[in-house]
C-alpha cells in the first residue's frame, strides 16, 4: 500500500490478532518491516476515536497491538534530502501550536537503514522548529521529560508520515505510544 496514514506494530506474539483486530478499520496492508501494518483510512481523527472505542470494549485489543500512530502529514520521498525538505515543511505548520510550549520530534524509521539516522533527524527537526518559534518570537524549548507536545515521524520504506500530539491527546489516547 503506497498511500497509507497509519502505522500500528503488534507485539511479538500477537501480529496475526492485531491484523484481524485493525483490518476493520481501512484500507490494511502487511509491511516487509516485522511486526509493523499500515492502514490507510478516511478519517484520522474519526480512526482514533473509533480504535479508542475498540480499545474499551474490547480490552484485550493492547495485548495485540502495541502502537497506533495516525498521521495527520504522510507524503513519499525518495532520499534522505528529500526527507528533510518535505519534513522540515511541514513540522513547521505546527510552529503556533509550539509557541512558549515544551517539546520534541520522535522518529521511528523503517527502511532507509544507513541513510537516514533517527537521532540527527529529530535534532534536525528540533532545531528547525526551534528556529522558526525564535523568529516568530514564541521561543519554546526541547524537553524529554513531560513535554507539552511530540511530534512524532514515522516512517516506512519511502513513506513518511507526521502527526502532533499534545501531552492531553497522549494521556487520552496510550495507545499511540510515539516516545
Amino acid at each position: 500500500m503506497l498511500d497509507w496514514n497509519v502505522v500500528a506494530t503488534a507485539h511479538e506474539d500477537g501480529f496475526a490478532e492485531a491484523c484481524r483486530l485493525l483490518q476493520r478499520h481501512g484500507e490494511f496492508a502487511r509491511t516487509d518491516y516485522f511486526n509493523v501494518v499500515v492502514l490507510k483510512v478516511a478519517d484520522t481523527d474519526a480512526f482514533l476515536i473509533d480504535f479508542g472505542r475498540q480499545v474499551e470494549e474490547e480490552p484485550g485489543t493492547l495485548n495485540f497491538v502495541s502502537r497506533v500512530v495516525p498521521a495527520q502529514f504522510a507524503v513519499n520521498f525518495s532520499d534522505p534530502k528529500m526527507f528533510e525538505r518535505v519534513t522540515r515543511e511541514l513540522a513547521l505548520h505546527w510552529v503556533p501550536n509550539l509557541a512558549h510550549r515544551s517539546f520534541h520530534v520522535r522518529m521511528h524509521r523503517r527502511g532507509f537503514k544507513g541513510t537516514l539516522s533517527s537521532p540527527a533527524e529529530e535534532r534536525f527537526l528540533d532545531d528547525a522548529l526551534l528556529s522558526a518559534l525564535e523568529a516568530a518570537g514564541t521561543p519554546g524549548r526541547i524537553s524529554f521529560d513531560d513535554p507539552d507536545a511530540i511530534i512524532a515521524v514515522e516512517t516506512v520504506s519511502n513513506r513518511c508520515g507526521l502527526s502532533f500530539w499534545t501531552r492531553e491527546d497522549l494521556l487520552r489516547y496510550p495507545f499511540i505510544g510515539v516516545d
